[in-house]
């Protein structure tokens, strides 16, 4: 939509022109419960709908059967994670920017 502030019209997709008063009166005319059983998502008519709720790159299927750390690599990430639970009790936040 194309905004024209000095006349208050919208020039529509089409090249219809609405004025604000039009869009008010839409606008108040509208159910304001409608009912949105049949509603379907946007990518469905896309062909792009996944039928997961959430991208698999937001939340990946948990690993089953994955082996545990061991040895040097168990002590690394103890270590790690140790270090960063200690930076943070400091107050120096080291996982949001630089340190001051």
């Amino acid at each position: 939509m194309n905004l024209v502030d000095d006349d208050r019209t919208t020039t529509l997709p089409d090249g219809a022109l609405v004025t604000d008063d039009e869009l008010a009166a839409e606008a108040l005319a509208a159910d304001p419960e409608p009912c949105l059983d049949d509603a379907r998502p946007f990518l469905e008519g896309e062909g792009a709908f996944n039928a997961s709720t959430l991208p698999s790159w937001y939340m990946p299927a948990p690993m089953s059967g994955a082996r545990r750390l061991g040895g040097w690599r168990r002590a690394t990430a103890f270590t790690f994670i140790a270090a960063l639970v200690v930076i943070e009790a400091f107050g120096l936040c080291s996982t949001y920017g630089q340190f001051i």
